[in-house]
């Protein structure tokens, strides 16, 4: 078992507030700051980088407006007409999804995901909902799974309208050219882990296509280990005008939607309500895409959604999956759930694509590929991490289950004061399954990630205790 630091200089070293001791192999600490990267942040690799640069605003541009030009993409709209309604736009985004498909080499597929959605809040009659689907199968861990989605459905201010014009621009054309993008550039690589594509119908009338899509695989017992939702990503501009088209907003809950009663008293016990699988998940996308590669800031809201407002990641959180929500930094709500008209001052309402900043979606689109990329190429998320506490003492014992990758080179464990947002120290401890720190469980977080041998790391699991 490797040594790990002492009380005294972990202690000493984080008051110093120094990068100490990693020339014995053991703890790396880096303070807390808003101009400092954490800890446990990785830099973009030269593979990653080439990746970014195949994103093209051009191309995500000519997404959003194709969609807008089906007129109308509601739910209840019309679904067999060749130029209108939904039906006209799930076909082209399968054909779209298909050609990308036809450059993998085999390894994605496109299909339409359907079902009846019998009536209810928002849906008057038996309605066919339509989510497409493509899947990039992983070279290396297929059965490791991340999905990331956009809604193409869109609506006017009478969320039952199906027939006015809804272009839906930003809500959520934008979020589906960060999707189909993210496709077109990833069919032609070889990710580690399969990676889901999703263009997901009936958002507006209640979630109700991300339900299906992640029932489907809960159902099937798919190993889903991060989800990222884009909804609203089109435009960097405000209701007053002020403009940030250099930050992403992203929305992620504490308390898990999922938790039991019994996973609450637990949580409860030990303080982890910042450290569930989804903040873990976020952390990871502040580590990986918050860089100069991006040229984005993430901006890490501690709440699963705007007030009054639900997304797609939602279904996939109640199911107990790790799930987060990109939304643009400041909305304009003129051009979003409005019907298009001028009013008496002149003010365009509706959500047209002129109110969009493509080269912000673009942006976008790297902050989501640099956390897709990452996370299918680095080893997954250690699984069953403990925190042995059968015995009062002033050292921490953590276990954990090896991974099955095979490029697996071991495993770091991390830790932080309890009042701070981001990991603090990185002590490598090897292939090992389990680690004595010399430091008290009471006193601060710990967690455990992965390694594999090119250096990437995976998101931070949190230990629950185990008597």
């Amino acid at each position: 078992m490797r040594p790990s630091p002492t009380r005294r200089t972990v202690l000493t070293a984080t008051a110093a507030g120094a990068a100490a001791l990693t020339a014995t192999g053991t703890a790396e600490a880096a303070p807390a700051s808003a101009d400092r990267p954490p800890a446990t942040a990785q830099r973009p690799t030269r593979e990653l980088r080439a990746l970014l640069r195949e994103i093209d605003p051009a191309r995500i541009e000519a997404t959003v407006r194709r969609l807008v030009s089906f007129g109308t993409r509601h739910t209840l709209s019309v679904q067999d007409d060749p130029d209108r309604g939904i039906g006209a736009a799930r076909d082209w985004l399968l054909a779209e999804l298909n050609s990308y498909a036809a450059a993998s080499g085999g390894r994605m597929t496109a299909e339409l995901q359907s079902y009846v959605q019998e009536p209810a809040p928002r849906i008057p009659t038996p309605t066919k909902i339509t989510n497409v689907v493509a899947t990039l199968r992983g070279s290396v861990t297929p059965e490791r799974v991340y999905v990331v989605s956009g809604h193409y459905d869109s609506r006017v201010t009478d969320v039952m309208d199906a027939t006015s014009d809804a272009p839906g621009a930003d809500d959520d054309a934008s979020g589906v050219a960060v999707v189909l993008e993210l496709a077109r550039v990833m069919a032609k690589r070889r990710p580690a882990a399969t990676i889901v594509f999703a263009a997901v119908a009936g958002e507006e009338q209640g979630l109700y296509g991300s339900a299906y899509l992640a029932q489907q695989l809960k159902a099937a017992g798919t190993d889903v280990q991060g989800m990222f939702t884009n909804d609203i990503v089109g435009s960097a501009t405000a209701d007053d005008g002020t403009r940030d088209p250099y930050t992403i907003r992203l929305f992620t809950e504490g308390v898990p939607s999922s938790e039991t009663p019994e996973q609450a008293a637990l949580r409860r016990s030990v303080g982890g309500e910042n450290d569930s699988a989804t903040r873990q998940l976020a952390r990871f996308v502040r580590d990986v895409a918050d860089n100069d590669a991006t040229g984005m800031r993430v901006r890490v809201i501690y709440r699963r959604d705007r007030y009054l407002r639900g997304g797609d990641h939602i279904p996939f959180l109640e199911r107990g999956y790790p799930a987060a929500r990109f939304t643009e930094p400041a909305e304009d709500f003129a051009h979003q759930h409005q019907n298009v008209r001028v009013d008496d001052s002149g003010k365009q309402y509706g959500d047209l694509p002129e109110f969009c900043d493509f080269p912000f979606t673009a942006r976008v689109a790297k902050v989501n590929a640099a956390a897709l990329w990452t996370l299918a190429q680095a080893p997954g998320t250690p699984k069953n991490p403990r925190i042995i506490t059968s015995n009062l003492t002033n050292s921490t014992t953590l276990t954990w289950a090896r991974g099955p990758e095979p490029d697996l080179a071991g495993y770091e464990v991390v830790w932080r004061e309890t009042t701070s947002p981001e990991w603090t120290h990185v002590l490598p401890v090897g292939d090992a399954t389990t680690h004595e720190v010399d430091l008290s469980k009471d006193n601060v977080f710990f967690g455990v990630r992965a390694v594999n041998r090119s250096g990437l790391r995976s998101p931070v699991a949190f230990p629950s205790p185990q008597s």
